[in-house]
C-alpha cells in the first residue's frame, strides 16, 4: 500500500460569494476545513452585498489560511499546489482569493490552479465517500445555480444536460423566505419551519414538468411567484398565513422537481448512482425524498455531509489534489478570475499546457523559484 505522504497535500481557497473558505487535503483525506462567514453583515440587506462581501474576504484570508494549517498540523512549505476558486461567482470575491492564492503559490514556489467552483462542489464528494464513480451524475443546487452535470472526468470532462432558466433553487428560497418575513438566509429557515408543516397543505406549481418541457432543465421562478401570491392573497384577505404549511409545501414542490428530474437523468444516460452538492444539498427534504426515489430506481445516492455541500475550502483543495494527482497543467502567474467560468472548464490550465511531455508534473512556472522561498 502506498505511503499516504505521496499523495499530494493541497491547500484550497474558496471566496466566490460571502464564505472565506481555507481547505487542507492530502489526496482524498480531509486535514483542515476553515471557513469564515460574513453572512451575518449581509442579512441585513436580505442578499448578499458583493462590496461588503470582497471586504470581509480581505480582512479574514490570512487568519483563516493561518487557522488551517495550524489545525491541518502542516507547514505551508509542506504543500504540493494551491488551489483557488477562478470562478463562477462574485468578481471581486473571487478576486480577492486569487490574488492570495497567487501570493501565497508565489511565495512558496508552489504550483497554482484555478478551478471551477461547481466542478469543485462535485470533486468534495470524494473527501467523504472515497474516489468518483466514472462518469458521475450530479445534481448541483445552491443559490446561484441548479444544474445536471454529467462528468467522465471531474478534472477535465464536465458535460451539462440541465440547468435553471431563471431562478436557482436557493433564490427562490430566500426570496419566500423573504416574503414570509423569516429572514436570511433562507435555505436553514425554511427547512426548520417545513419539518412542523404539511407538505401537501396547498397545491404550488412544479415549472418545467410538462410533456414538452426540457427534460432537465429546471424553473423556479413560476412557483416563487405562485407563492407570493398565494401569501399576498391571504394577507388581503385578512386572514393568517400558515407559515409551517407554506413553508413545507413550498420545499416540496422545489425538492420534487430536483429529484425527480435528475433519477430521471441517471436512468436515460445508463448511470446507477447519483451524487447532490451545493448549499441546498444541505436541505434535509431533499436528501430524505432523493434517498426514496433513488432506492426504488436502484440508483446508489452520494450526498457529502451538511458542512461540505456548502462554500468551503476543502472542496476546492479536493479538486485541486485530483489535478496535481492527473498531473494536469497549472495556471499562469495572469490567472485571473472569470464570474461567468463555464463548468466545462473544470479548471484554468497554463497556456503551455498543449505542450506537456507528460513526464514528471507539468508546473514550469515556479520551477525558478524551488530554490529562493520567499516564504518565512
Amino acid at each position: 500500500m502506498a505511503d499516504s505522504r505521496d499523495e499530494p497535500l493541497v491547500l484550497g481557497i474558496e471566496t466566490s460569494c460571502d464564505e472565506t473558505g481555507v481547505g487542507i487535503v492530502r489526496g482524498t483525506t480531509l486535514l483542515a476545513d476553515a471557513v469564515a462567514s460574513s453572512v451575518d453583515e449581509h442579512a441585513r440587506f436580505g442578499g448578499v452585498v458583493p462590496e461588503v462581501a470582497s471586504r470581509a474576504h480581505l480582512e479574514a484570508m490570512v487568519p483563516t489560511i493561518d487557522r488551517a494549517l495550524k489545525e491541518a498540523g502542516v507547514s505551508a512549505r509542506d504543500l504540493d499546489g494551491i488551489a483557488v476558486t477562478a470562478g463562477p461567482g462574485l468578481a471581486g470575491a473571487l478576486l480577492v482569493g486569487v490574488s492570495a492564492a497567487k501570493a501565497y503559490a508565489y511565495a512558496l514556489g508552489k504550483p497554482l490552479y484555478g478551478v471551477n467552483h461547481l466542478a469543485s462542489h462535485i470533486c468534495v464528494d470524494q473527501l467523504e465517500h472515497g474516489p468518483l464513480p466514472e462518469p458521475t451524475m450530479a445534481l448541483l443546487v445552491s443559490g446561484g445555480h441548479s444544474s445536471l452535470l454529467l462528468s467522465a472526468d471531474i478534472t477535465s470532462d464536465v458535460r451539462p444536460l440541465g440547468a435553471t432558466i431563471d431562478d436557482a433553487a436557493g433564490e427562490a428560497f430566500d426570496k419566500i423566505a423573504r416574503v414570509l418575513d423569516l429572514g436570511f438566509p433562507g435555505g436553514p429557515v425554511i427547512d426548520r419551519y417545513a419539518r412542523e408543516g404539511d407538505p401537501g397543505a396547498i397545491a404550488f406549481p412544479r415549472g418545467l414538468t410538462g410533456p414538452r418541457d426540457p427534460a432537465y432543465d429546471f424553473s423556479f421562478s413560476g412557483l416563487k411567484t405562485a407563492v407570493a401570491r398565494w401569501i399576498e392573497a391571504r394577507r388581503a384577505a385578512g386572514e393568517d398565513v400558515p407559515v409551517r404549511d407554506v413553508a413545507a409545501s413550498f420545499q416540496e414542490a422545489v425538492v420534487d422537481v430536483l429529484t425527480r428530474k435528475a433519477v430521471r437523468a441517471c436512468k436515460d444516460e445508463g448511470v446507477d448512482h447519483l451524487m447532490i452538492g451545493g448549499g441546498v444539498a444541505a436541505n434535509s427534504r431533499l436528501r430524505a425524498l432523493a434517498q426514496e426515489r433513488c432506492e426504488a430506481a436502484g440508483i446508489r445516492l452520494r450526498v457529502p455531509r451538511p458542512k461540505l455541500c456548502t462554500d468551503n475550502g476543502a472542496m476546492v483543495a479536493a479538486l485541486g489534489a485530483e489535478m496535481v494527482a492527473r498531473n494536469r497543467s497549472a495556471s499562469d502567474w495572469d490567472l485571473s478570475a472569470d464570474s461567468s467560468l463555464p463548468v466545462t472548464d473544470p479548471h484554468v490550465p497554463g497556456r503551455n499546457h498543449a505542450q506537456a511531455n507528460g513526464h514528471g508534473h507539468d508546473h514550469d512556472h515556479v520551477h525558478e523559484l524551488g530554490e529562493e522561498n520567499l516564504y518565512s
